[in-house]
């Protein structure tokens, strides 16, 4: 099973975290599974930036970002070219390694 590492991250992931994670979900839900508590103000449907993610390591192994991921990640705080939504960044066979940005365009966070 796939694992994901989780870098630092002051507020929702201190420590960083290693996870499993099943091939076929995402990297949002492998993450909420675990106790990491990223930002989803959209409830995954693909129409905010709250969840975006750097894939620093194992970007390649998951299926392209569509047209709508794409033009939603131009709006995106600290836009990497492996930037990608992780309500739609969905966990392959390869480990990944992920850095939550320090900052989301979200004005208010609503702790889900």
């Amino acid at each position: 099973m796939p694992q994901i590492v989780f870098l630092p991250h002051d507020e929702i992931c201190p420590e960083g975290a290693v996870i499993e994670a099943e091939p076929g979900v995402t990297v949002c839900d492998a993450a909420l599974a675990h106790g990491i508590e990223i930002e989803h103000a959209c409830e995954k449907s693909c129409a905010c930036t709250t969840c975006h993610v750097v894939v620093r390591e194992g970007f390649d192994s998951m299926g392209e970002a569509d047209e709508l991921e794409e033009d939603l990640l131009d709006r995106a705080w600290g836009l990497e070219p492996e930037s990608r939504l992780s309500c739609q960044a969905v966990v392959a066979e390869e480990n990944l390694v992920v850095e939550i940005p320090r900052y989301t365009i979200n004005q208010v966070s609503e702790k889900h």
